[in-house]
This record gives C-alpha cells, structure tokens and sequence, in this order.
C-alpha cells in the first residue's frame, strides 16, 4: 500500500481534507493517515469541525497551538519531523496555504519524502502575506502540483514547474460543499436568529489588513453600519475581530446598529445554511469567494488581491479593497437585484477528490 501522510492544521482545511479522505479509503493502493498539527485557534470549534465533517480522528494531533508565524512553523516542523520518522510515509499530502502547509513540506523535502499539494498554483501576488509565501514555498518543491482552476496552471508554468507534475483536478471545496448541503438545510440556524431566506447579508472579516487596523476596521464598520440600515447583516465574529473592536472602543457604536447581528463562531453546517440563504455575502475570505461562486450568490471581497481570480472573472465574487464607496455602492447593487451575472468554472463539480486519487495512482504508478 502506498502510505500518504494528510495534514490538516486550520479551519480551511478540514473542508478540503473531508472528501479527500473518503475518497482515499476507497482505493484498493492508497493507506491514508491523517495528521492534525493542531493549528487551529479554538480546540473546541477544531472538534465540532471534525464531527461535522465526519472526518475521522487523526492518527496523531500535534497540538501546536497559536503561536508567532516563526514559533509556529518551527514548533511544527520539529514535531512533524518526528512523525515522518515513525511513519516513514511514501508521500505527505498537503492542502491550501496555511502555516502548517508549508511546514510539513519542508519536512518532507528534507526527509526527501514525495510532496502533494492539493489547491496548487493560487496566487494573490501579494509577498506581504503569510499566505502567499505559503503557497510559493510549498510549490516550488512539490512533487504533484493539484490546481483547483487554469490559472493556477498558468501561474505555475510561468515559475518553471514542468508541465508533467501539473495536474488540473477542481475545486476540493465544492465537494464538501454540495455533499453537506442538504444536512445544512437542516440547521436551524435561521429561526433561532429570527432570518428569512434572502433577507439578510452574511459577514465574515478577520484578515489582519482589515481588523489589526485601527483606521481600517473602522471605515469598514462605518459603511458596515450605513448598510445596515437597509438589510440586516449577520456577523459570525472572529476572536481577534471581536478583540481588537473591543480594543479600539467600537463598541457602542455596533450595539447602537440594531440590524447588525453578531453571532459566536458558527460550525460548518449552520455557516452554509446562513451563507446559502443570504441576499450576498461580504467576506476577506479565500474560501467564501469560492463557495458563493458555487452557489451563484453575490460576493464582496474586502480585500485588495485575490489568489482566486477566477471567482472575479467566472463567478460572482467582486473586490473592492478598502474603497467604501465602492463597498457601499456594491452592496445597493445586490440589495436591488443588479448584479452582474455568473458562472460555475469548470471541474466545480464535486467530484474533484475521485480525480485527485486517479491522478496520484497515475502519477506514481499505483494502480
């Protein structure tokens, strides 16, 4: 059997790993062992995801915690080192961007371990973010490079990765996200927050740009606030988001805004029936570009770049930065039914974690 070490660490990650491993457990060739470098910032909503997403219980969880980007990658690479060693895997599998993505990778380089890395090719061009360094990092030394869309071929090409490690599989988000679907719907999230379908708008914010900003965080919740007047938007809020509103003394000012509705962090399940019902969403989320493309609802990017393009050229996402004239003029774009219209990109189709076992049985010669 040929042994692929999966590494989830944050939150984005389960939703990718979810199909993956289902998929991996029906190959006749491939051992899949799933290892959680503990990454995420609440242990408790880290259960409730794995639960959701009837993930089965890694092999090993690290536990590495919310430390420094340095600390943290560091702590996870002495640590997974360790299990590379014990394990003496064929391959390791990585997803997405995150500290524990390229951390793990560099292990394995060292260890001259085979590297997969599922969701290839995305770029922002932006170096200032941790992610970004992630995603060239890991890149540069994998060995089978999975795009979730053809501009992460491209993207690729042109760093002078050779066409034969490319492999052009779709994106593992949608899998998650068109199989758990109905089991959403039936969350009662929408009653118990008194919401009706298409009368509200989803939020979520908590990108350093935005919320470590003092200047920032405050023009957003001021337009936030004036938009507020004409839908109610419901905000399932970020620890640090929560942190620094209360640190900058924002508060009075959002419990004087009646139709904003914050929310605790909410679990897989409940955030899809909240997303899927909205009028649109407004994120500075990676992920949430790509499910509402999906789904076709109206998407405003708080952000000044996007790894994900094709949600702007295809699908229905739009950025706007920190421009709030645009936001504001955006969102009365969706209130009244203008918006532009969209498509699905190709292989969004939920069947990207079947295509991504055939490619790694082909591409080391398992089958």
């Amino acid at each position: 059997m040929f042994k692929i070490l999966n590494i989830v660490g944050a939150r984005p990650n389960f939703m990718k790993i979810a199909p993956l491993i289902s998929a991996m457990q029906n190959s006749k060739t491939i051992e899949p062992i799933l290892i959680h470098t503990g990454q995420h910032y609440d242990e408790k909503m880290s259960h409730l995801f794995f639960e959701e997403l009837e993930i089965p219980k890694p092999q090993v969880n690290l536990g590495v915690g919310s430390l420094s980007q340095a600390k943290q990658v560091a702590k996870i690479m002495e640590l997974f080192e360790d299990v590379c060693l014990d394990y003496k895997p064929d391959a390791i599998l990585v997803v997405g961007d995150v500290n524990s993505t390229m951390a793990c990778s560099l292990v394995a380089s060292k260890l001259s371990i085979k590297i997969i890395h599922l969701e290839a090719g995305l770029r922002s061009f932006d170096r200032r973010m941790p992610e970004e360094i992630n995603r060239l990092v890991t890149d540069s030394i994998a060995d089978l490079l999975l795009t979730p869309s053809e501009d992460g071929n491209q993207n690729l090409i042109k760093e002078g990765i050779p066409e034969s490690k490319i492999k052009f599989v779709g994106n593992i988000m949608i899998d998650t996200l068109f199989h758990f679907l109905p089991k959403a719907k039936k969350t009662n999230i929408l009653d118990n927050l008194n919401l009706k379908e298409k009368e509200y708008i989803a939020l979520t914010l908590h990108r350093p740009s935005n919320v470590d900003d003092e200047t920032n965080l405050k023009n957003i919740f001021d337009t936030l606030i004036k938009i507020q007047k004409d839908i109610k938007i419901v905000f399932p809020i970020h620890p640090r988001t929560l942190k620094n509103l209360t640190n900058f003394g924002f508060e009075n000012d959002i419990k004087n805004a009646q139709n904003l509705i914050l929310t605790e962090p909410l679990g897989y399940l409940e955030f899809q029936k909240l997303m899927s019902n909205s009028k649109f969403v407004i994120t500075d989320s990676g992920g949430i570009q790509e499910e509402t493309t999906a789904l076709k609802i109206p998407c405003i990017t708080v952000r000044e770049n996007t790894e994900r393009p094709i949600t702007i050229w295809e699908g229905s996402n739009e950025l706007v930065g920190l421009d709030m004239d645009k936001l504001y003029c955006f969102s009365q774009k969706a209130i009244n039914n203008e918006w532009k219209k969209s498509s699905i990109p190709k292989f969004w189709d939920g069947k990207t974690a079947i295509r991504v076992v055939s490619e790694i049985e082909n591409y080391f010669g398992i089958k």
